[in-house]
């Protein structure tokens, strides 16, 4: 299962439901593939594969219970997918903070594993800076198009006000290891 696939099946489930969602997954792709330059073929592959499958528990024929990251991850472990990439769409974006709240925390993490790490580190900075037309932005930016989007009091912008600093850390990290990466003799 790679990128090519990966692409292909968010293609199928995605696009059609939501042209804009579908904008912000090419662009969190872009995203993505800046930041982990450095990083080997295989992290790359993994990341991007992952980057074209975060969105995909939107899709109303992969929802299930209404929580886009599990909905995502289990739609895709009964298609085939590997286990890191289930686990990364599981776990895009701090989601464990927000399936707490939903009461979906223990079966978030009974059956997806979190893999803190430069891959999840890119995952995480690539969606968290990359507004919902595919714009880019910055943390804080996009903490603030969420809350606008949703409404202070909705449970999904107060979540994202919760994780803005884990997404700004997992930037942070990324930033540093492009930097070094940068400086690295060629």
């Amino acid at each position: 299962m790679d990128a090519t696939a990966a692409r292909a099946l968010g293609a199928l489930h995605v696009a059609p439901f939501s042209e804009r969602r579908w904008r912000h997954t090419v662009s969190v792709v872009r995203r993505a593939r800046d930041l982990s330059l450095g990083l080997s073929d295989e992290d790359r592959a993994l990341i991007e594969a992952a980057a074209w499958l975060h969105d995909l528990g939107y899709a109303p024929a992969v929802a299930a219970v209404g929580f886009h990251p599990l909905d995502g991850a289990r739609f895709l472990r009964t298609q085939g997918w590997r286990q890191d990439i289930c686990d990364l769409v599981a776990h895009h974006s701090c989601a464990d903070v927000e399936a707490d709240r939903r009461g979906a925390g223990e079966a978030l993490r009974e059956e997806f594993a979190d893999r803190p790490g430069p891959v999840r580190d890119v995952l995480w900075a690539a969606d968290a800076t990359t507004g919902p037309a595919g714009e880019r932005l910055s943390v804080d930016e996009r903490v603030r198009e969420v809350v606008s989007r949703y409404g202070a009091g909705s449970l999904v912008a107060k979540c994202m006000v919760a994780i803005a600093p884990q997404l700004a850390a997992a930037l942070a990290r990324v930033e540093v290891r492009l930097v070094h990466e940068a400086a690295q003799p060629t």
